[in-house]
């Protein structure tokens, strides 16, 4: 019976109220004198805590040959009104800091050092996502990736991929970014950036032994330049696929002049 006490005080209830609530349950109809009784609750206080109770809905007053007699709402009443009252809290609480936690969330920013915990978050992103997801992957980040994606597709999300070296299985719109004949191959690092429904985002460097310098955010300049990023590098995919002849006629073997962003020459 104490334990049972304790978890009805537990839901706001006093030690009185939860005892006098039980013991109505037991048996009622029940006088306030036999309810002090039954209960153990002092008879100098019993009226106090009955009128807590009415005034919590828990009781009901009935009258009975000219005397007040309580009876208590239903085992199940009283479990539905507590979880209506609990669910009315949390939603004013969500309703009132709403506007202090989405301005906190815009600034957040996370340093990432982890391999594991690199691939953990944007798998996180992935299987959040409900609209869009832009992705630049390398073949190793892909393969730890590939379930998350292809439930993101399942799930209708539309999914625009940059995909360094060759490419597996179709997922989305998938452009092969050719490794060989790009500097990323020379500096030996992988790259690994998803944004998720342009509202989270995460990138990362891989470098040598498997070290890592991310960054998770929800800030919006955050989102948007790994997003632009994306972007750009996909728009470069469509011109080289479509025109590469051209372009290296251009700009040389490998687009030497193209990549020179501090001249504007061609061969």
């Amino acid at each position: 019976m104490k334990n049972t006490v304790s978890q009805f005080v537990s839901l706001g209830l006093s030690e009185y109220e939860a005892r006098a609530y039980l013991a109505l349950l037991k048996d009622y109809p029940c006088t306030a004198y036999e309810l002090a009784k039954a209960s153990g609750i002092p008879t100098s206080k019993i009226y106090e805590v009955v009128k807590k109770l009415i005034l919590n809905g828990l009781v009901n007053v009935i009258a009975d040959k000219n005397k007040q007699r309580y009876i208590p709402i239903g085992l199940n009443d009283f479990i539905n009104k507590q979880k209506d009252r609990l669910e009315t809290s949390l939603k004013n609480i969500e309703k009132s800091l709403s506007d202090f936690l989405h301005g906190s969330e815009d600034i957040t920013t996370w340093s990432i050092i982890d391999y594991d915990l690199l691939i953990e978050k944007a798998k996180t992103l992935i299987d959040k996502a409900t609209h869009t997801l832009l992705i630049s992957i390398w073949k190793e980040e892909f393969l730890s990736l590939e379930d998350s994606i292809r439930g993101a597709e399942k799930r209708g999300v539309r999914i625009a991929i940059l995909h360094f070296g060759n490419t597996g299985p179709k997922i989305g719109k998938i452009y092969p970014h050719p490794v060989d004949d790009s500097l990323h191959k020379e500096k030996k690092n992988r790259f690994l950036t998803v944004v998720s429904d342009s509202r989270e985002a995460i990138t990362g460097t891989i470098l040598k032994f498997g070290n890592v310098e991310g960054t998770w955010s929800k800030n919006r300049g955050f989102i948007l330049i790994a997003e632009e990023f994306i972007k750009h590098d996909i728009y470069m995919m469509k011109i080289i696929r479509r025109f590469d002849n051209q372009l290296q006629n251009k700009f040389g073997n490998r687009y030497e002049k193209l990549r020179d962003i501090f001249s504007d020459e061609e061969v």
